[in-house]
């Protein structure tokens, strides 16, 4: 029963997305049992174009995203070779469902997979070697990051809720992410077998010693390998990505060298591209067809003219464009900050809110997480409050916390959290970000925030809040230690 229920999936997904039996051209869907790199077999399905002749045609590879199997991008996959006349295979990756194999975390086999699938995609589903694209969601995108680094055979990646650097991800500023490492970890034993990498990660995690796995992320981090990717790559990610923030993109693609899209929405992580993997309609997903045009293809459909960064503001409003990321900011605002003293440990209503819910309401139906700033402990908290704005202004790019810091215990993480906050004092949560402090000395912080672009409405203004507990991170702060910050601190406002 278990062998045959991919069959009966394929035929399925043929029966529903098959195009009157009238119709040419058209597609195929298959399910097949592809070699992975060491010979290992990956199972995808694979989608060809009927009625265009035998190819060779543009080639796309499509990786699937931690715990989710070849099933994620058939949708996706009938349209674009449907209407465009794509041979794709999207299929599993190795050690999760149907693939065989153990979960490297985007190791040297699960890259190599990407470059085996596409010689098979070649050989055995007409693909023209001289038109190749790889491209997926999260664990999908970074492999085809890292694939497109180590195989120039691939022209065009499209990374969609992406990480670059594995490290800052989930390690932000010496701060586990701790709702989404457990995420992953509980996905990866749900769906797959776990490597022994993987398996010694979640072991040090457990007893508390995450900096003994920041080795493993540079080798799959596409940052470290940034000046091998030859290809032109379209990114696609949310401001609110509970996983992957955008600051690691946002410095990636300005290191790529080559062509280059950036694509910045509300959401959190993989909500923005969801339904277009399931070939429903979708910006992200038409921009990605139209990236493959291009690039593959040759077609002259105006993307490689327009300006390359198209942001979103994260509450509402149409697509902005920018010649660059840096562009995206024309001035800096810097609000002086008093000094303040507060206690350590102890938890306030200021959250980050929980991840992969808060930022899915956000992008979804513009709910962001919100706060009464008067109910804030300033006892736990220190709460400065900026000008009011009485004329519409934007947030847009990076907010920078410059702290004069003095941690009364060994080690002390902080949560700055900066609020939009109406005249009834409730605000709605912008940016924010961690960092962990070591030692009890007094020093100089300069926290950059997660890049964001926010509308602030007339009359409203913006609230600095930082405090020593979130849920969603593991802190490090000492109950009953303080926090002391000098009069020599500010924040910087980057407006649009």
């Amino acid at each position: 029963m278990r062998r045959s229920l991919p069959l009966l999936l394929a035929a399925l997904v043929a029966l529903v997305l098959a195009p009157p039996a009238q119709a040419a051209p058209g597609f195929a869907v298959a399910y097949e049992t592809i070699p992975g790199q060491g010979g290992t077999p990956l199972k995808a399905f694979v989608v060809t174009p009927t009625g265009r002749g035998s190819g060779p045609f543009p080639l796309l590879v499509l990786p699937s995203s931690w715990g989710v199997n070849n099933i994620e991008y058939v949708g996706a996959a009938a349209k674009l070779a449907y209407e465009s006349g794509y041979s794709v295979i999207s299929y599993t990756s190795r050690g999760f469902h149907d693939s065989a194999g153990e979960i490297d975390v985007a190791g040297p086999d699960t890259v190599a997979d990407v470059s085996r699938v596409i010689d098979w995609g070649i050989a055995r589903a007409a693909g023209d070697p001289a038109r190749i694209g790889v491209g997926g969601i999260s664990y999908g995108a970074g492999q085809s990051l890292l694939a497109a680094a180590a195989d120039h055979r691939i022209k065009a990646v499209a990374a969609l809720s992406t990480w670059t650097d594995l490290a800052r991800a989930l390690y932000p500023n010496e701060t586990v992410n701790a709702q989404g490492v457990e995420l992953l970890l509980a996905a990866g034993r749900l769906t797959g077998r776990p490597g022994p990498v993987l398996r010694e990660a979640e072991a040090a995690y457990r007893q508390d010693r995450f900096e003994d796995v920041l080795p493993i992320s540079p080798p799959r981090s596409p940052a470290s390998h940034v000046s091998s990717v030859k290809a032109a790559v379209m990114i696609g990610n949310a401001w609110n990505d509970s996983l992957f923030a955008p600051s690691q993109i946002t410095d990636f693609f300005t290191a790529l060298n080559g062509p280059k899209r950036l694509m910045l929405s509300p959401g959190d992580h993989a909500t923005a591209e969801l339904f277009g993997a399931a070939g429903l309609p979708n910006e992200i997903w038409a921009s990605v067809g139209r990236w493959f045009d291009h690039h593959l293809k040759g077609l002259d459909n105006g993307i490689d003219r327009e300006l390359p960064v198209r942001v979103k503001p994260n509450n509402g409003g149409g697509w902005r464009a920018f010649p660059s990321w840096a562009a995206a900011t024309s001035r800096t605002d810097t609000v002086p900050l008093a000094a303040d003293r507060i206690g350590a440990g102890w938890p306030t209503i200021a959250e980050s809110g929980t991840v992969l819910v808060s930022g899915a309401l956000q992008g979804f139906l513009q709910l962001p997480v919100g706060v009464s700033t008067p109910l804030i402990d300033r006892g736990a908290a220190a709460v400065w409050r900026g000008p009011v704005q009485w004329t519409a202004t934007t947030v847009s790019g990076t907010p920078r916390a410059h702290l004069t810091v003095t941690p009364s215990a060994p080690k002390t993480t902080l949560f700055a959290y900066l609020y939009e906050v109406n005249p009834l004092g409730l605000g709605a949560l912008v940016t924010h970000k961690p960092v962990t402090l070591t030692g009890t000395a007094t020093r100089t912080v300069d926290l950059d925030l997660e890049p964001v672009v926010w509308d602030v409405s007339p009359g409203n203004r913006l609230v600095l809040v930082v405090d020593t507990v979130d849920a969603r991170y593991r802190s490090s702060s000492t109950l009953g230690s303080t926090v002391s910050f000098g009069a020599d601190s500010w924040l910087t406002v980057p407006r649009s």
